[in-house]
């Protein structure tokens, strides 16, 4: 993207800059002969915003990672994420997950930002399409950005200081929430230093912010009927944890601590969730009494300010429905 001033400079955007997706032709112009840029795939699903402006949500310099499940983070260069663009799952099986997709700054132009000449491109919307799934053993295999992520960025260590001055800088956080955050990552920091203490010198027995875990025996729980647009309330934190094993599990799906600031809050039933892509193996997996809730995302207050908003998922027995009245 070019900049203003010198001819060429670049730019980086931040959160809230309004911006054009190129057109398919310069988007696909980009792609390599795996279909991307970066390491960073360009799905079928982001073709249909070809053309049209969008704000930026947040700036991707990092993520979490999600493949292997280590707590670790991962580093991004020049990607964004727009408001409310979120993956359909329509190329890869139908995956109901609604991943915020990743936006490399050169499928993107500035207001005023002339077009770029296409160049000879290695893909077409049909190779796009056929990309996105093999045929493994007779099952098919997705490959999607998710999958993918740990190819298109790099380990990030924790006590990097630049993530924390671009996480400023680019409007993802602010001054106050980003003390509160540094001081969280410290303590954790701390905390996971003492666990090679003896147990009686530990505090919280060397527990990671926020401290909760799980009473119960992390059996399912009896799904309880729920629709899409039914007002809920988010059970009380000691509800949910009675039915939690002490790995904070239920029937095999983790609560997350990203989850513990809703308890008590209300949102609307948005889906419900039944089919997800493994982001480790690329294979499609069955899910039971798991619902999303509308406007209720990961804030990514305690996993060093992530960008993605990944929306958790809710078994029903943590949620109560709400009677409105009639016309409520």
């Amino acid at each position: 993207m070019g900049g203003s001033g010198r001819p060429g400079r670049y730019r980086p955007l931040r959160a809230g800059e309004l911006v054009r997706v190129r057109s398919r032709e310069e988007i696909l112009a980009t792609l390599d002969a795996d279909g991307d840029l970066g390491g960073l795939p360009f799905m079928p699903e982001m073709l249909r915003y070809a053309g049209r402006e969008f704000r930026v949500h947040a700036r991707a310099h990092k993520t979490c990672d999600t493949v292997t499940m280590t707590g670790t983070s991962r580093r991004l260069e020049r990607t964004v994420h727009l408001e409310g663009l979120r993956c359909d799952g329509s190329a890869h099986g139908g995956c109901q997950a609604g991943c915020l997709l990743f936006w490399r700054e050169e499928w993107l132009a500035r207001p005023g930002d002339p077009p770029r000449e296409p160049g000879p491109a290695l893909h077409s919307e049909e190779t796009l399409h056929k990309a996105a799934t093999t045929d493994t053993d007779g099952e098919p295999v997705y490959r999607c950005q998710a999958t993918r992520l740990p190819y298109a960025s790099r380990r990030l260590s924790g006590f990097d200081p630049r993530q924390y001055v671009t996480d400023l800088w680019s409007g993802n956080v602010r001054l106050p929430a980003l003390l509160r955050g540094l001081s969280l990552t410290a303590f954790n920091k701390l905390q996971a230093l003492t666990r090679r203490l003896p147990r009686w010198l530990r505090f919280h027995d060397g527990d990671p912010y926020p401290f909760y875990r799980g009473t119960g025996d992390g059996r399912r729980t009896p799904a309880v009927p729920l629709a899409p647009g039914d007002l809920v309330e988010v059970r009380s934190t000691d509800e949910i944890m009675a039915t939690l094993s002490p790995r904070n599990t239920n029937g095999g799906l983790w609560f997350d601590c990203e989850m513990l600031p809703y308890c008590g809050t209300r949102a609307r039933v948005a889906r419900h969730v039944d089919r997800i892509i493994n982001e480790a193996t690329g294979r499609m997996i069955r899910l039971s009494d798991c619902v999303v809730l509308d406007g209720v995302v990961c804030t990514g207050r305690y996993r060093r300010f992530c960008p993605r908003a990944v929306t958790p998922y809710w078994r029903s027995a943590w949620l109560r429905r709400i009677d409105e009245p009639p016309g409520g």
